[in-house]
């Protein structure tokens, strides 16, 4: 390996090699990318969404965007991905937060078009599943709506309050339609011991 420069990585040479790889302004083909794995970086993901780079947030919501178009899950490892370099970060629940949601028609025709934190959105259906989480200890619901390739969103308290609105009752399991699914989102049974 001699002659070759090491390059250690840094959020600010990321941010370029991004920026650079955003011409279309569409989501890069962050599949298509399989760079050198260059190390972690110590960009961390807070379970509300806000994102943080040596422990301090950041403040610009256009580095935020720009860096979670560049997202990507392998092995259920998180990485910020460019045509040449690939750097961990630390997602400590899910890389997004569902954070609104409109619904659309009724019954079996409904469906729910969530929001994200970064204005992403997803219309849950077979592309976009809903599942639960339970806490294995407090029985706490964690509710997450998959945005892309693997990277959800948590639903938060609000959106998932109004979403249990609109559900109903289906083999078993209370839950919520959308795109021609049923999602369950808790036991029926655990409804009518309230």
């Amino acid at each position: 390996m001699s002659g070759q420069k090491l390059v250690t990585p840094d959020a600010e040479g990321l941010a370029a090699a991004a920026k650079a790889a955003d011409k279309d302004k569409g989501l890069p083909p962050v599949h298509l990318w399989n760079p050198p794995f260059c190390g972690d970086l110590d960009i961390r993901i807070a379970r509300d969404g806000s994102w943080h780079y040596l422990g301090t947030p950041f403040t610009r919501f256009e580095l935020v965007k720009l860096f979670a178009s560049i997202l990507k899950l392998e092995e259920g490892k998180y990485y910020l991905v460019t045509p040449v370099e690939k750097v961990g970060i630390t997602v400590e629940d899910a890389p997004f937060v569902a954070v609104d949601f409109n619904a659309e028609g009724e019954g079996r025709d409904q469906v729910i078009t969530f929001t994200t934190n970064i204005g992403d959105t997803a219309e849950a259906g077979p592309d976009h599943v809903i599942r639960v989480k339970r806490d294995a200890e407090t029985g706490e619901p964690a509710p997450y709506v998959m945005v892309r390739a693997g990277l959800e969103a948590l639903i938060d308290r609000k959106s998932f309050y109004r979403l249990a609105e609109l559900g109903e009752h289906h083999d078993g399991w209370f839950g919520v339609r959308s795109g021609g699914e049923f999602f369950p989102l808790i036991p029926s049974a655990e409804l009518e011991a309230d």
